[in-house]
C-alpha cells in the first residue's frame, strides 16, 4: 500500500489529512488488507453460497375461508358510526 493511495482516497473522501494521519491510515489499512488476503487461502470449492445465516421457513397458513361479521355486527358496538361507516377524526 502506497502513500499515493491514501493522498488520493483521501482526496475523493474531501479529507485533508496531515502526514501523519497519513501515515496511521497506511498501517491500518495494510493490517485491513493482510486480513482479507487471508480469506484468498480458504478452500471454497465445495461450499455452497449463504445469504442468510439460518435457514428460512414459510411460516405461513393456509388461507381458509371462515364466517365473519356482517356489516351491522361490525358496527353494533361503536358509538362512532355514520351511514354504516366508521366515523375517526377529521384529518386536515
Amino acid at each position: 500500500m502506497k502513500k499515493e493511495l491514501i493522498k488520493s482516497i483521501s482526496e475523493n473522501a474531501r479529507l485533508n489529512l496531515t502526514d501523519k494521519e497519513t501515515k496511521k491510515f497506511l498501517e491500518q489499512i495494510s493490517e485491513v488488507i493482510s486480513a482479507f488476503s487471508k480469506l484468498q487461502k480458504v478452500n471454497v470449492k465445495n461450499v455452497l453460497p449463504s445469504f442468510h445465516p439460518i435457514k428460512l421457513v414459510k411460516r405461513l397458513r393456509e388461507d381458509k375461508k371462515e364466517p365473519s361479521l356482517n356489516q351491522e355486527e361490525a358496527l353494533s358496538n361503536s358509538r362512532h358510526k355514520k351511514d354504516f361507516y366508521f366515523k375517526g377524526p377529521k384529518v386536515i
